[in-house]
């Protein structure tokens, strides 16, 4: 991939990368803080059609205000793309053509042909592409990452009031994309069964969806995503062969319990239940090791944004989403709901 010519410096030495948001709206504003408070960073624009709210956000970070994106092309090495969805594709092409690595705000695109596009145009450019799916950087999910090996079933619940926002698209794509993207980087092995249901209840999307997805090497993922509960849970539960993991993304708490080291007592506990005695006097407790999750510090958008940068600079980091795994997340979503669409509750 192409990157650009980092020969300027911040005031502290390290090389820096000229920034841009492009949108200026909520989830813009959140990727022109992240870019603020990074070294690696120097913003120097936003980019809206609504060039008051462009002019809003940049006069709070100190850079200039543009209504259009083709009046920051020659003064950009990395850009973010923070609009609604259906301007993905448009957008990215016009930085991606000219060698500009973008980060392109979940989903990646409004449909599977755009996603399509958009990598076939980072491949055909060697420039980089991003998709800001922030939840991979949450500290809670980073720190489960080393423990991973094999998932066989995962559990993820992310429910949270009605957001009053976002209603133009299922919940499936504004709320439960977070965990397919996560499911599929963690089992790292083909779909190959998809079963859901859903029902919109304030809207006509979803506003609730449950699914099963079932993987070639036997690994089964099991996905809520509502916005009409009565408060936030964000919960991800994974079984491997000698591990059980459950993980609070919200209040950045995990628990990790392993069968491995006590193996010897479980393999008599098991025969005892063959042969019919069962101790009541054990307690299973003791024969489980159980550990809390070390887990870091940082917001998972400015983590996101620093792999990112570091990707562009071909500095070590932590590794980004491409587009490619973008597109396969979205294609998931596209089939949970069309699973939900031939299962339409009556």
């Amino acid at each position: 991939m192409h990157g650009p010519d980092i020969s300027a410096s911040c005031q502290s030495g390290r090389p820096y990368l000229r920034t841009a948001v492009v949108g200026a709206g909520r989830m813009g504003a959140i990727h022109a803080k992240a870019y603020s408070q990074l070294a690696s960073s120097r913003l120097v624009a936003i980019v809206d059609i609504d060039l008051q709210k462009a002019a809003e956000l940049a006069k709070t970070y100190g850079c200039q205000a543009f209504g259009d994106c083709k009046q920051i092309l020659d003064q950009v090495d990395a850009v973010t793309i923070a609009t609604p969805t259906p301007t993905h594709l448009e957008l990215a092409s016009m930085f991606i053509t000219r060698e500009i690595p973008v980060l392109i705000e979940k989903p990646i695109a409004a449909d599977i042909r755009q996603a399509r596009r958009i990598v076939e145009l980072s491949e055909r450019y060697q420039t980089l592409v991003a998709v800001g799916h922030s939840e991979r950087y949450n500290p809670a999910v980073l720190a489960m990452r080393p423990h991973l090996a094999r998932p066989r079933f995962i559990e993820a619940i992310r429910v949270s009031p009605f957001p009053f926002r976002s209603t133009e698209v299922s919940v499936v794509l504004d709320v439960m994309i977070h965990d397919i993207d996560l499911v599929l980087s963690m089992v790292c092995s083909p779909l190959k069964q998809v079963q859901a249901v859903g029902v919109g209840v304030v809207t006509d999307n979803q506003d609730l969806c449950s699914a099963r997805m079932a993987f070639a090497n036997g690994c089964v993922a099991n996905l809520t995503a509502s916005r009409l509960a009565l408060k936030k849970e964000r919960r991800i539960r994974v079984f491997t062969d000698d591990v059980y993991m459950s993980v609070d993304c919200l209040a950045r708490k995990g628990t990790l319990i392993r069968l491995r080291q006590k193996a010897g007592q479980i393999d008599q506990l098991r025969q005892g239940i063959l042969e019919g005695k069962i101790q009541d006097n054990l307690d299973w407790a003791n024969l489980v090791q159980l550990e809390r999750l070390q887990i870091g510090d940082g917001e998972p958008v400015v983590l996101e944004q620093q792999a990112f940068l570091d990707a562009v600079a071909r500095r070590p980091g932590l590794p980004i989403v491409t587009a490619q795994e973008g597109l396969a997340a979205l294609r998931c979503a596209k089939r949970i709901i069309d699973q939900v669409a031939r299962h339409r509750w009556s």
